[in-house]
C-alpha cells in the first residue's frame, strides 16, 4: 500500500513537457519571440499556399505584423481584408499577438 502512495507522490512532482515549456518561456521573459514564431510560421497553413507563394517575407516587430508581397493587386486586397486576417490570428491562437498588420 505504502508503494501505491510514493508512486503517486512521485508523479506529482513531474510537470508535461508543455507545463515546463511554459514554465522557461515566462523565466527566460521570451513569450513575444515565441509568439511572433508561432505566427509567422503558420501565415501559409493559415493564408494558404497561394497567398504563401506570392509572400516575399514575414515578421512581427513591436506588435504588427509586416508582409512583404510580390503582387500589387494581392496587397491591395489584404490591405482590404485585415481585419478578417486579424481575426483569423486571435481564433487560432486565443489571444491577440499582433495589432496590426503592414503590407509592404
Amino acid at each position: 500500500m505504502s508503494k501505491i502512495k510514493n508512486r503517486a507522490n512521485h508523479k506529482s512532482n513531474f510537470s508535461t513537457v508543455g507545463e515546463s515549456l511554459n514554465e522557461f518561456i515566462k523565466a527566460y521573459r521570451i513569450q513575444g519571440k515565441f509568439d511572433a514564431t508561432r505566427l509567422t510560421s503558420s501565415w501559409e497553413r493559415l493564408m494558404g499556399k497561394g497567398i504563401a507563394k506570392r509572400t516575399k517575407r514575414v515578421f512581427v516587430k513591436e506588435r504588427k505584423l509586416f508582409v512583404e508581397l510580390s503582387s500589387a493587386p494581392l496587397k491591395h486586397q489584404m490591405m482590404l481584408s485585415k481585419s478578417t486576417i486579424l481575426d483569423i490570428f486571435d481564433k487560432e491562437f486565443g489571444q491577440k499577438l499582433v495589432d496590426d498588420i503592414i503590407f509592404i
